[in-house]
């Protein structure tokens, strides 16, 4: 059987709630605190082995910073049934969660940010789900071409 190609992604954190340099430090994280039913939906359509660029938000410059790996998928997100979390859903059920998570591990830091002002430049919004117009997802699909070539631009990590 053929080892099936690993699908990219960008996910989005503000450096300033969970960054690189935690992931860095921890290993690994549960990639929680999702409640946009689009970008879920996109979350459960990743595989073990799919990579995810790792993008500081909401910061001067935001872009991509880095590299991970899904390595668990299918997760019940543990924040959505307390209520002293910041994501918590008195909605969400034990026995019928609404929100999932993925287990995600560092691959490594870029030696540069690729900032958005430079994916702008790049690319072109049909292109990158990113650059669309009121875009605020915090989990997009990327093009394997496109991945690729931000990988090449990005080169190695620090």
């Amino acid at each position: 059987m053929a080892q099936q190609e690993p699908s990219y992604w960008l996910m989005k954190s503000e450096p300033n709630a969970y960054s690189i340099d935690d992931l860095k430090k921890e290993g690994t994280t549960l990639w929680d605190g999702i409640r946009n039913y689009q970008a879920r939906n996109f979350m459960r359509s990743m595989k073990i082995g799919d990579k995810a660029f790792f993008y500081h938000s909401n910061c001067k410059p935001p872009g991509i910073i880095g590299l991970m790996k899904v390595i668990d998928i299918g997760l019940v997100d543990p924040t959505q049934f307390n209520p002293n979390e910041k994501y918590y859903d008195p909605k969400s059920k034990q026995e019928n969660p609404r929100w999932d998570c993925a287990k995600m591990s560092y691959l490594g830091q870029f030696a540069q940010i690729l900032s958005l002002e430079e994916l702008r430049l790049n690319y072109k919004e049909n292109e990158l789900q990113l650059l669309r117009k009121g875009n605020r997802l915090s989990i997009m699909p990327i093009k394997k071409d496109i991945a690729i070539d931000i990988i090449n631009k990005l080169g190695d990590f620090q």
